[in-house]
């Protein structure tokens, strides 16, 4: 590749296009999550199966990152990111005009991996095009895709199904993606990167994806199928647990690794790379839950669902090339200390905000302080990682971080949306038992009911969905206080990495 950096407005439109990829590719990991409603009515299947849109995406894009490393020194990393943005318009396109749930699924998983090298690639095309002196901001420019897409997810799904067809959340990728593609094509011409032609760990590669793939069936199928008392779940979780364990004695021992597991040697790497992952799955766990609790309890349309998640985006635009200017004088683990606290008390505040008359300020304020959290632990997580990966690394840790923060995506959906059921039917079961043992408000309450109107079987109907309501306002407080725990818990972790202060002397230079 030419040892030229791009400079100016070819930087610029480099930047931009590189940040739009991403953005889009990152965006369709949210943007169904207050459309689950409308695409189950419409393709006639249940909201648990309707998850899988989610996961299904959001799987098969992880087990195809760690591909990213391999795939970029065979064809060459802009041939491959090119090709790769052009199979994410198809894709996409299938997506768009599918007319039932297992065509949808299907298309997903194909959406989801072709776009694996995606990210990763966009990150080292962006690094390795930037002057060392805008190699910073630079990447705190491209940073904002990963803070924003989340946020603008559910805004525009929620417009899209509740004013269009709902296809469009997957259509609206073709026109902006080959406009991006045919620009990153003119920008990046003749600056094509290495080639080796190595061999593919085909075994490494076949364990990850039966690993992965038997993980992620028992999160989705667990509740469906009463977990460990179910045949099939048992089945899933031993070939889970011998396959990922075969995959890294495999990985760490293979002349040709799928993964460089060695990465993991640098404590930047490690401690970032787990506090980013379990950071994602906190956070998008909450990001999906949140829009089907505004949904079924509170009456929200799917756009004022996805608006009241939105202000999480208005801090980051302002801070993001902020932090990105002074990285090289602040130590990463401060802002992500920083970050991880206002998550914390956020998701505090969150447990006591979701009460029977809630108003909308009341669910938008505290995204909208949840915002400085965002803005202080993904661009700070990601220096911390990269920091001392060497340049011909960057791809490799690119797709084997970013493996594990997509990953963890799929595991928080599943994850927080079966927790939240689970506990829902807990306190489900109690609150019919506190209503039966009080024979006297159970009457009064019937009695309301047929004042306004009601039959006893619809008295006993609406008794019930509100038991169900509360029961889900009472699961919710109770993952908000988990996750906000967890998040000061993994305060600690971050300061075991290592400095990112760059000495004066670098500065200088």
């Amino acid at each position: 590749m030419s040892p030229l950096y791009l400079s100016g407005a070819k930087l610029i439109g480099l930047i931009v296009a590189l940040a739009t990829v991403a953005f889009l590719q990152i965006l369709d990991l949210t943007i169904a999550n207050v459309a689950l409603s409308t695409i189950a009515g419409n393709l006639g299947t249940s909201s648990s199966q309707a998850t899988w849109v989610i996961t299904s995406f959001a799987v098969s894009n992880a087990i195809s990152i760690p591909l990213s490393g391999w795939l970029a020194k065979y064809f060459g990393e802009v041939k491959l990111f090119l090709f790769s943005i052009l199979l994410f318009v198809l894709a996409s396109w299938l997506c768009g005009v599918s007319n039932s749930l297992e065509m949808l699924i299907i298309s997903r998983v194909l959406q989801g991996a072709v776009s694996g090298p995606i990210i990763p690639l966009s990150q080292s095309l962006l690094l390795a095009n930037s002057p060392d002196s805008k190699k910073n901001m630079s990447l705190a420019i491209w940073s904002m895709t990963i803070i924003i897409a989340p946020v603008c997810g559910p805004i525009l799904g929620g417009w899209i199904s509740d004013n269009l067809f709902w296809g469009w959340i997957f259509l609206l990728n073709v026109p902006i993606g080959l406009i991006a593609w045919i620009s990153i094509r003119i920008l990046l011409k003749g600056r094509e990167t290495e080639i080796s032609k190595s061999r593919i760990d085909t075994i490494g590669l076949a364990l990850l994806i039966f690993g992965v793939g038997s993980l992620q069936l028992i999160l989705d199928r667990g509740k469906e199928l009463d977990w460990f008392n179910s045949s099939e779940i048992i089945i899933l979780s031993v070939i889970a647990l011998v396959t990922l364990s075969f995959f890294v004695l495999w990985e760490m021992t293979s002349n040709h690794p799928i993964v460089d597991l060695s990465l993991f040697r640098s404590r930047n790497f490690t401690v970032g790379t787990i506090c980013i992952s379990l950071a994602f799955l906190l956070h998008i766990g909450t990001l999906v839950m949140q829009p089907q609790l505004l949904q079924r309890v509170f009456g929200y349309t799917a756009t004022w669902a996805g608006l009241a998640l939105s202000p999480i985006g208005l801090v980051p635009i302002v801070l993001a090339p902020i932090v990105g200017r002074f990285v090289p004088y602040l130590d990463m683990r401060k802002l992500v200390t920083f970050g991880f606290i206002v998550f914390a008390l956020c998701f505090f505040w969150r447990a006591y905000s979701f009460e029977p008359n809630m108003d909308f300020s009341s669910s938008a304020w505290p995204q909208f302080f949840q915002g400085f959290a965002i803005a202080c632990f993904v661009m700070p997580l990601n220096i911390i990682i990269l920091t001392d990966i060497p340049s011909h690394k960057l791809a490799a840790a690119g797709s084997l971080f970013n493996f594990f923060r997509t990953l963890s995506t799929s595991i928080g959906t599943s994850l927080t949306n079966s927790l939240w059921e689970h506990r829902e039917a807990i306190h489900h079961n109690q609150l019919t038992d506190l209503m039966n043992q009080n024979i006297q408000t159970l009457e009064y309450t019937y009695q309301q009911f047929q004042l306004q109107g009601f039959s006893e079987t619809q008295a006993s109907a609406k008794l019930a969905q509100n038991i169900t309501n509360q029961g889900l306002v009472i699961a919710t407080n109770e993952i908000f206080w988990l996750y906000g725990i967890i998040f000061l818990l993994l305060i600690i972790v971050v300061w075991f990495a290592k400095s990112t202060i760059t000495s004066k002397n670098e500065i200088e230079k």
